[in-house]
């Protein structure tokens, strides 16, 4: 007989960067791990260096980054992380993204526009990225971005539970803020008990981001108290604006549950002295001090993506994480 055999155990080791380390010391807990220690600093013309303190070889690593501002500097130090694994000889390299960068720039709305999530997606690939987990993308065909495994995983069950708890018993309405999140709106609908649906109608200026021009209410809320979902909010000027027309056509009140709290300016004033009652958020991205408020919920990710990079180190199914939908 030729050659040798050799059985080998698994290692599963969980790295981070430097964008959001509390989240990923929740997840390497919830794993019964610590994370990988580091060198990680800029030059004196901001290059990013990054060096690990144990050697990695044939590792199962996991490198979780979120994608916060300065959002290039953050992408560049993980895409830099995925390269010292492979040249260190890591077995295989999943990225965890909680928020993905650039994700909203999925298709050309106009000539001459690039697709920058695809992009992404090729960045990760050359930097030796084999697998890639992130949570609640903008477009599920940012999936299709990357030439390999995506593990897209939902906040939904964890923002749902908490509004079930606190409101299920009133009269509830689930709202999207756009007709293009309907699908998520009825998974909403039916983790609430068949609570009624209802979207707003909107346009969106192409020439000027972040920007809404009109609302209109589709659907019964008068009376209900509306939870109005959403996978991000930004500026927050159009979940205020959806919020504020929910009131006017006469909803009880509005309750806004979204993963990604980007909260850029002047997200917090709008958010602080909108008619919403309540904002949920999940920490799949820092929140600092000053841009939490009173109506803030933040709600925890952690033990979601910490599940999800159980299955997959032991190649079991993220699909039923989410009852067959991810």
């Amino acid at each position: 007989m030729t050659g040798w055999k050799k059985t080998t155990e698994k290692n599963l080791m969980v790295f981070s960067g430097r964008a959001h380390p509390v989240l990923a010391e929740q997840v390497a807990e919830l794993l019964d791990t610590e994370l990988v220690p580091q060198s990680a600093y800029e030059f004196a013309n901001s290059e990013i260096y990054v060096r690990f303190e144990e050697s990695v070889r044939g590792c199962d690593a996991f490198v979780l980054q979120s994608h916060t501002a300065p959002i290039n500097e953050w992408i560049m130090e993980h895409l830099i992380m995925v390269d010292a694994l492979k040249r260190a000889s890591a077995k295989r390299i999943t990225v965890v993204m909680p928020f993905y960068g650039y994700a909203r720039q999925d298709k050309k709305h106009r000539g001459r526009e690039p697709i920058t999530a695809r992009l992404m997606a090729d960045l990760f690939k050359t930097a030796g990225a084999d697998r890639l987990i992130a949570v609640d993308l903008h477009a599920d065909q940012v999936q299709g971005f990357f030439d390999g495994p995506v593990d897209h995983l939902m906040a939904m069950p964890i923002l749902a539970d908490y509004v079930r708890e606190k409101y299920g018993d009133q009269s509830l309405a689930v709202v999207s803020p756009d007709a293009g999140r309907i699908k998520v709106a009825e998974r909403w609908s039916a983790r609430l008990g068949g609570a009624p649906l209802a979207f707003i109608h909107k346009s969106r200026r192409t020439d000027r981001p972040n920007e809404t021009v009109a609302n209109r209410v589709v659907g019964d809320v008068e009376g209900r108290m509306c939870v109005l979902v959403d996978d991000m909010i930004d500026t927050g000027g159009t979940i205020v604006k959806a919020a504020d027309a929910l009131m006017e056509e006469g909803a009880a009140g509005v309750v806004i549950a979204a993963t990604h709290a980007i909260l850029s300016d002047p997200a917090v004033d709008r958010l602080k002295n909108c008619s919403a009652a309540e904002v949920i958020v999940t920490n799949t991205l820092p929140i600092p001090a000053d841009r939490e408020f009173d109506k803030l919920t933040c709600l925890s990710i952690a033990p979601l993506v910490s599940r999800a990079i159980r299955e997959v180190f032991e190649d079991g199914s993220v699909t039923s994480m989410f009852d067959g939908h991810a």
